[in-house]
Protein backbone atom coordinates (compact mmCIF):
# COMPACT_ATOMS: atom_id res chain seq x y z
CA UNK A 1 0.00 0.00 0.00
CA UNK A 2 2.72 2.27 1.05
CA UNK A 3 4.38 1.63 -2.05
CA UNK A 4 1.66 2.10 -4.61
CA UNK A 5 0.65 5.60 -2.76
CA UNK A 6 4.42 6.58 -3.63
CA UNK A 7 4.38 5.16 -6.98
CA UNK A 8 0.88 7.42 -7.59
CA UNK A 9 2.60 10.15 -5.89
CA UNK A 10 5.74 10.16 -8.12
CA UNK A 11 3.71 9.12 -11.04
CA UNK A 12 1.49 12.37 -10.89
CA UNK A 13 4.71 14.50 -10.34
CA UNK A 14 5.78 12.91 -13.54
CA UNK A 15 3.03 13.57 -15.23
CA UNK A 16 2.45 17.37 -14.27
CA UNK A 17 6.47 18.25 -15.37
CA UNK A 18 6.69 16.11 -17.85
CA UNK A 19 3.59 16.77 -19.83
CA UNK A 20 5.14 19.28 -22.27
CA UNK A 21 8.15 16.34 -22.90
CA UNK A 22 5.84 13.68 -23.68
CA UNK A 23 4.90 15.00 -27.02
CA UNK A 24 8.62 15.10 -28.15
CA UNK A 25 9.42 12.03 -26.21
CA UNK A 26 6.91 10.32 -29.00
CA UNK A 27 8.70 11.05 -31.81
CA UNK A 28 12.51 11.66 -31.19
CA UNK A 29 11.94 8.16 -28.95
CA UNK A 30 11.49 6.35 -32.49
CA UNK A 31 13.91 8.75 -34.09
CA UNK A 32 17.08 8.33 -31.33
CA UNK A 33 17.80 4.37 -32.08
CA UNK A 34 17.97 5.39 -35.67
CA UNK A 35 20.30 8.28 -35.00
CA UNK A 36 22.04 6.17 -32.57
CA UNK A 37 22.47 3.61 -35.11
CA UNK A 38 23.70 5.62 -37.79
CA UNK A 39 26.20 7.51 -35.42
CA UNK A 40 27.46 4.15 -34.26
CA UNK A 41 27.44 3.23 -38.14
CA UNK A 42 29.20 6.85 -38.44
CA UNK A 43 31.83 6.08 -35.46
CA UNK A 44 32.40 2.47 -36.55
CA UNK A 45 33.66 3.63 -40.12
CA UNK A 46 35.30 6.86 -38.49
CA UNK A 47 36.97 4.41 -35.53
CA UNK A 48 37.81 2.13 -38.63
CA UNK A 49 39.48 5.23 -40.46
CA UNK A 50 41.26 6.58 -37.18
CA UNK A 51 43.64 3.82 -37.21
CA UNK A 52 44.25 5.14 -40.69
CA UNK A 53 44.28 8.87 -40.31
CA UNK A 54 47.25 8.36 -37.95
CA UNK A 55 49.28 6.74 -40.91
CA UNK A 56 47.91 9.78 -43.06
CA UNK A 57 49.11 12.53 -40.34
CA UNK A 58 52.64 10.97 -40.49
CA UNK A 59 52.77 11.40 -44.40
CA UNK A 60 51.68 14.58 -44.77
CA UNK A 61 53.58 15.56 -41.67
CA UNK A 62 56.82 14.07 -43.32
CA UNK A 63 56.00 15.43 -47.17
CA UNK A 64 54.62 18.98 -45.24
CA UNK A 65 51.74 19.34 -47.09
CA UNK A 66 49.27 21.99 -46.44
CA UNK A 67 47.14 20.53 -48.96
CA UNK A 68 47.29 16.97 -46.36
CA UNK A 69 46.96 19.34 -43.35
CA UNK A 70 44.30 20.96 -44.23
CA UNK A 71 42.54 17.41 -45.39
CA UNK A 72 43.30 15.85 -41.78
CA UNK A 73 41.97 18.91 -39.70
CA UNK A 74 38.66 18.60 -42.01
CA UNK A 75 38.87 14.78 -40.49
CA UNK A 76 39.37 15.62 -37.21
CA UNK A 77 36.26 18.04 -37.35
CA UNK A 78 34.02 15.65 -39.15
CA UNK A 79 35.01 12.77 -36.21
CA UNK A 80 34.27 15.23 -33.39
CA UNK A 81 30.80 16.47 -34.82
CA UNK A 82 30.09 13.25 -34.66
CA UNK A 83 31.77 12.37 -31.00
CA UNK A 84 29.28 15.57 -30.43
CA UNK A 85 26.00 14.29 -31.51
CA UNK A 86 26.88 11.08 -30.18
CA UNK A 87 26.99 12.61 -26.54
CA UNK A 88 23.85 14.87 -27.07
CA UNK A 89 21.95 11.63 -28.32
CA UNK A 90 23.24 9.87 -25.02
CA UNK A 91 22.02 12.46 -23.00
CA UNK A 92 18.99 12.83 -24.42
CA UNK A 93 18.39 9.04 -24.30
CA UNK A 94 19.22 8.42 -20.53
CA UNK A 95 16.95 11.57 -19.76
CA UNK A 96 14.28 9.92 -21.36
CA UNK A 97 15.07 6.65 -19.86
CA UNK A 98 15.05 8.47 -16.51
CA UNK A 99 11.61 10.46 -17.39
CA UNK A 100 10.04 6.38 -18.01
CA UNK A 101 11.50 5.50 -14.61
CA UNK A 102 9.41 7.53 -12.96
CA UNK A 103 6.02 5.59 -13.94
CA UNK A 104 7.25 2.34 -12.94
CA UNK A 105 7.12 0.65 -10.23
CA UNK A 106 10.87 0.09 -9.30
CA UNK A 107 12.50 3.65 -10.48
CA UNK A 108 15.47 3.17 -8.62
CA UNK A 109 16.62 0.17 -10.24
CA UNK A 110 15.47 1.64 -13.32
CA UNK A 111 17.15 4.51 -12.85
CA UNK A 112 20.44 2.28 -12.28
CA UNK A 113 19.96 0.35 -15.38
CA UNK A 114 19.68 3.71 -17.19
CA UNK A 115 22.46 5.31 -15.74
CA UNK A 116 24.67 2.59 -16.39
CA UNK A 117 23.46 2.37 -19.49
CA UNK A 118 24.37 6.40 -20.21
CA UNK A 119 27.71 5.78 -18.55
CA UNK A 120 28.80 2.51 -20.75
CA UNK A 121 28.04 4.67 -23.92
CA UNK A 122 29.90 7.16 -22.15
CA UNK A 123 32.98 5.98 -21.62
CA UNK A 124 33.00 4.67 -25.60
CA UNK A 125 32.44 8.23 -26.32
CA UNK A 126 34.98 9.15 -23.58
CA UNK A 127 37.39 6.49 -24.96
CA UNK A 128 37.27 7.66 -28.57
CA UNK A 129 37.50 11.61 -27.55
CA UNK A 130 40.69 10.72 -25.86
CA UNK A 131 41.72 8.88 -28.78
CA UNK A 132 41.08 11.88 -31.14
CA UNK A 133 42.81 14.47 -28.76
CA UNK A 134 45.95 12.49 -29.00
CA UNK A 135 45.98 12.58 -32.51
CA UNK A 136 45.14 15.83 -32.81
CA UNK A 137 47.83 16.49 -30.65
CA UNK A 138 50.16 14.35 -32.66
CA UNK A 139 49.18 16.13 -35.54
CA UNK A 140 49.82 19.82 -33.62
CA UNK A 141 53.22 18.43 -32.78
CA UNK A 142 54.02 17.28 -36.44
CA UNK A 143 53.01 20.87 -37.84
CA UNK A 144 55.15 22.53 -35.34
CA UNK A 145 57.91 21.08 -35.72
CA UNK A 146 57.71 21.16 -39.52
CA UNK A 147 57.02 25.11 -39.29
CA UNK A 148 60.19 24.99 -36.86
CA UNK A 149 62.52 22.91 -39.53
CA UNK A 150 61.20 25.27 -41.96
CA UNK A 151 61.90 28.45 -39.83
CA UNK A 152 65.29 27.05 -39.38
CA UNK A 153 66.10 26.56 -42.90
CA UNK A 154 64.87 29.73 -43.48
CA UNK A 155 67.32 31.51 -40.79
CA UNK A 156 70.03 29.49 -42.16
CA UNK A 157 69.68 30.86 -45.47
CA UNK A 158 69.60 34.24 -44.48
CA UNK A 159 71.91 33.94 -42.12
CA UNK A 160 74.90 34.88 -44.50
CA UNK A 161 72.78 38.40 -45.05
CA UNK A 162 72.18 38.86 -41.66
CA UNK A 163 76.11 38.82 -40.51
CA UNK A 164 76.35 41.35 -43.26
CA UNK A 165 73.55 43.48 -42.25
CA UNK A 166 74.90 42.90 -38.44
CA UNK A 167 78.49 43.86 -39.49
CA UNK A 168 77.66 46.65 -41.88
CA UNK A 169 75.07 48.29 -38.55
CA UNK A 170 77.89 47.56 -36.31
CA UNK A 171 80.82 49.40 -38.50
CA UNK A 172 78.29 52.35 -39.32
CA UNK A 173 77.58 52.36 -35.36
CA UNK A 174 81.32 52.44 -34.68
CA UNK A 175 81.60 55.61 -37.57
CA UNK A 176 78.25 57.14 -35.64
CA UNK A 177 80.81 56.99 -32.33
CA UNK A 178 83.46 57.63 -33.34
CA UNK A 179 82.34 60.77 -35.32
CA UNK A 180 79.84 62.03 -32.04
CA UNK A 181 83.16 61.65 -30.28
CA UNK A 182 85.47 63.89 -32.35
CA UNK A 183 82.13 66.17 -32.55
CA UNK A 184 82.45 66.27 -28.74
CA UNK A 185 86.12 66.89 -28.75
CA UNK A 186 85.85 70.00 -31.26
CA UNK A 187 83.14 71.17 -29.37
CA UNK A 188 85.05 70.88 -25.85
CA UNK A 189 88.14 72.56 -27.79
CA UNK A 190 85.69 75.58 -28.96
CA UNK A 191 84.00 75.92 -25.76
CA UNK A 192 86.47 78.78 -24.35
CA UNK A 193 86.49 80.55 -27.33
CA UNK A 194 82.91 80.78 -27.47
CA UNK A 195 82.67 81.68 -23.47
CA UNK A 196 84.87 84.12 -24.18
CA UNK A 197 83.11 85.12 -27.21
CA UNK A 198 79.70 85.28 -25.54
CA UNK A 199 81.88 87.08 -22.01
CA UNK A 200 83.13 89.71 -25.13
CA UNK A 201 79.56 90.19 -25.95
CA UNK A 202 77.83 90.44 -22.71
CA UNK A 203 81.02 93.12 -21.85
CA UNK A 204 80.12 95.05 -24.96
CA UNK A 205 76.42 95.61 -24.83
CA UNK A 206 77.30 96.44 -20.95
CA UNK A 207 79.54 99.47 -22.05
CA UNK A 208 77.14 100.68 -25.03
CA UNK A 209 74.28 100.39 -21.98
CA UNK A 210 76.59 102.67 -19.85
CA UNK A 211 77.68 104.60 -22.82
CA UNK A 212 73.62 105.79 -23.64
CA UNK A 213 72.98 106.18 -19.88
CA UNK A 214 76.07 108.67 -19.87
CA UNK A 215 74.77 110.08 -22.71
CA UNK A 216 70.92 110.55 -22.00
CA UNK A 217 69.43 108.12 -24.10
CA UNK A 218 66.48 106.65 -22.83
CA UNK A 219 65.78 103.03 -23.89
CA UNK A 220 63.18 104.15 -26.50
CA UNK A 221 65.53 106.26 -27.87
CA UNK A 222 67.85 103.58 -27.51
CA UNK A 223 65.81 101.28 -29.69
CA UNK A 224 65.00 104.21 -31.83
CA UNK A 225 68.46 104.47 -32.32
CA UNK A 226 68.75 100.68 -32.92
CA UNK A 227 66.19 100.46 -35.64
CA UNK A 228 67.86 103.63 -37.44
CA UNK A 229 71.06 102.26 -37.09
CA UNK A 230 69.11 98.50 -39.03
CA UNK A 231 67.58 101.06 -41.56
CA UNK A 232 70.99 102.67 -42.18
CA UNK A 233 72.74 99.38 -42.71
CA UNK A 234 70.13 97.82 -45.09
CA UNK A 235 69.99 100.91 -47.15
CA UNK A 236 73.96 100.60 -46.98
CA UNK A 237 73.45 96.88 -48.15
CA UNK A 238 71.21 97.33 -50.60
CA UNK A 239 73.45 100.39 -52.38
CA UNK A 240 76.30 98.18 -52.26
CA UNK A 241 74.01 95.22 -53.78
CA UNK A 242 73.11 97.38 -56.55
CA UNK A 243 76.50 99.03 -56.97
CA UNK A 244 77.86 95.52 -57.33
CA UNK A 245 75.42 94.90 -59.87
CA UNK A 246 75.73 97.85 -61.64
CA UNK A 247 79.99 97.03 -61.66
CA UNK A 248 79.17 93.61 -63.16
CA UNK A 249 76.88 95.21 -65.67
CA UNK A 250 79.52 97.63 -66.53
CA UNK A 251 82.35 94.73 -66.81
CA UNK A 252 80.44 92.80 -69.26
CA UNK A 253 80.11 96.54 -71.40
CA UNK A 254 83.41 96.96 -71.15
CA UNK A 255 83.82 93.24 -72.33
CA UNK A 256 81.33 93.17 -74.77
CA UNK A 257 83.44 96.47 -76.07
CA UNK A 258 86.98 94.98 -76.06
CA UNK A 259 85.09 92.23 -77.99
CA UNK A 260 84.14 94.30 -80.42
CA UNK A 261 87.08 96.96 -80.60
CA UNK A 262 89.05 93.52 -81.16
CA UNK A 263 86.72 92.62 -84.07
CA UNK A 264 87.17 95.82 -85.65
CA UNK A 265 91.08 95.92 -85.11
CA UNK A 266 90.80 92.41 -87.14
CA UNK A 267 88.58 93.49 -89.99
CA UNK A 268 90.96 96.41 -90.32
CA UNK A 269 94.12 94.16 -90.28
CA UNK A 270 92.17 92.06 -93.00
CA UNK A 271 90.96 94.58 -95.17
CA UNK A 272 94.72 96.22 -94.97
CA UNK A 273 96.02 92.91 -96.43
CA UNK A 274 93.51 92.78 -98.71
CA UNK A 275 94.47 95.90 -100.10
CA UNK A 276 98.45 94.95 -99.85
CA UNK A 277 97.57 92.06 -102.27
CA UNK A 278 95.41 93.96 -104.55
CA UNK A 279 98.06 96.50 -104.78
CA UNK A 280 100.85 93.90 -105.14
CA UNK A 281 98.90 92.37 -108.10
CA UNK A 282 98.58 95.64 -109.29
CA UNK A 283 102.16 96.21 -109.80
CA UNK A 284 102.71 93.00 -110.75
CA UNK A 285 100.38 93.67 -113.39
CA UNK A 286 101.94 96.83 -114.56
CA UNK A 287 105.32 95.30 -114.69
CA UNK A 288 104.65 92.96 -117.22
CA UNK A 289 102.90 95.16 -119.27
CA UNK A 290 105.83 97.21 -119.19
CA UNK A 291 107.90 94.22 -120.17
CA UNK A 292 105.74 93.19 -122.46
CA UNK A 293 106.09 96.94 -123.94
CA UNK A 294 109.76 96.65 -123.89
CA UNK A 295 109.67 93.04 -125.23
CA UNK A 296 107.96 94.61 -128.61
CA UNK A 297 109.92 97.70 -128.79
CA UNK A 298 112.68 95.65 -129.04
CA UNK A 299 111.17 93.26 -131.68
CA UNK A 300 110.23 96.72 -133.69
CA UNK A 301 113.84 97.89 -133.61
CA UNK A 302 115.14 94.77 -134.75
CA UNK A 303 112.88 94.65 -137.30
CA UNK A 304 113.51 98.26 -138.40
CA UNK A 305 116.91 97.28 -138.23
CA UNK A 306 116.54 93.93 -140.75
CA UNK A 307 114.77 96.21 -143.04
CA UNK A 308 117.61 99.33 -143.05
CA UNK A 309 120.49 96.35 -143.87
CA UNK A 310 118.23 95.02 -146.93
CA UNK A 311 118.18 98.02 -148.84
Amino acid sequence: MFFASCASCLLAATLAVSAPAAAQSATPGAASGARAASATQAMGTTSGAGASSADNADNAGSAGNADSAASLDNEFDARQKVLDQRTEENNYRYAVAEHDCYSKFFVNHCLGKARDSMRSVQADIRKEQLALDGEQRVQRARERDEQAALKRAQDEAGAPQRAADEARNAQAYEDKQRQHQLDQAQRAAEAPQRAANAQAYQQKQQQHALDQAQRGISPSQAAANTQAYDQKQDDFQRKLEQARQQGAQKAQERVEKQQSFEKKQADAAQHKADVEARQKQAAEKAEQKRQDQLKQQQQLEEQQKQQQQQQ
